[in-house]
């Protein structure tokens, strides 16, 4: 693979009219391969001037008539990066999601990509599941099968976590996720309930039923969102696609 181009990662997971539905991606982030998935979560800078924010990866598809590589996310930006910015009813791990999903060229997604995040300290501090924990029990696999039902609409990711795993990148090299309030609420309490447990506790049904989100990434950074807001100067970015999307709802309803 070159250094500058783009593949598809695993098998197309749809086919509807002119489109081919993917599961993920591989590009090059500062000379090294990375993939991105559907529900992964990164950090993004949308132009230079703008501020860092995060962003979910919902859809990724390929337009067979102009070979054109899409993509649609979900945004999500601190309080005080928003036109009415923090105040007192805000959270401290809160972000606020742009109301309409942004569709992006993957080539000019991976332009957003930012790999320095060294500055954004918002988001709880989840303690992670250590390997060897995982490696009772078959808890990895349990666990992977519960991240794919409930986070991955329950896709098969198999053929992506194999071809992460071959670039030696896998789930620990997640640094955020957002929860929706209500998931965010549950894992706190779940927290409180087996604090001075194993870390592999976090892997069981039990501390699952009571909202745990099975991390395993090296001490990522728990975020929720309930609220949007218009991003009042996103629609003028030039890499934003909505023609595409146009097209898109009007022969399916993925997006």
């Amino acid at each position: 693979m070159e250094p500058n181009s783009l593949q598809w990662v695993g098998s197309p997971c749809g086919l509807h009219g002119p489109y081919i539905f993917y599961k993920a991606f591989q590009f090059h982030l500062e000379g090294k391969p990375r993939i991105l998935s559907l529900g992964d979560f990164f950090f993004v800078r949308c132009t230079p001037k703008d501020p860092i924010c995060i962003a979910e990866l919902q859809l990724l598809w390929e337009e067979r008539t102009s070979r054109q590589l899409l993509s649609s996310s979900k945004l999500y930006f601190l309080p005080e990066d928003t036109p009415q910015g923090r105040n007192s009813d805000h959270g401290e791990d809160e972000v606020i999601a742009v109301s309409e999903k942004v569709i992006v060229k993957l080539e000019d997604l991976v332009k957003w990509v930012h790999s320095d995040f060294s500055k954004w300290r918002c988001g709880l501090r989840a303690g992670p599941v250590k390997a060897e924990a995982l490696g009772r029990n078959g808890q990895r696999e349990a666990l992977l099968k519960y991240r794919q039902s409930t986070l991955n609409s329950g896709l098969n990711f198999k053929d992506v976590l194999k071809e992460k795993a071959d670039l030696g990148e896998d789930e620990e090299e997640t640094n955020v996720i957002v929860l929706s309030y209500p998931q965010y609420c549950r894992y706190r309490s779940m927290l409180k309930r087996i604090q001075d447990k194993p870390s592999s506790i976090l892997t069981d049904q039990f501390a699952l039923a009571l909202g745990g989100i099975a991390v395993v990434s090296r001490n990522p950074q728990i975020l929720y969102c309930r609220d949007t807001f218009d991003h009042p100067t996103l629609i003028e970015n030039e890499s934003i696609c909505d023609e595409f999307g146009g097209r898109l709802t009007s022969h399916c309803s993925y997006l």
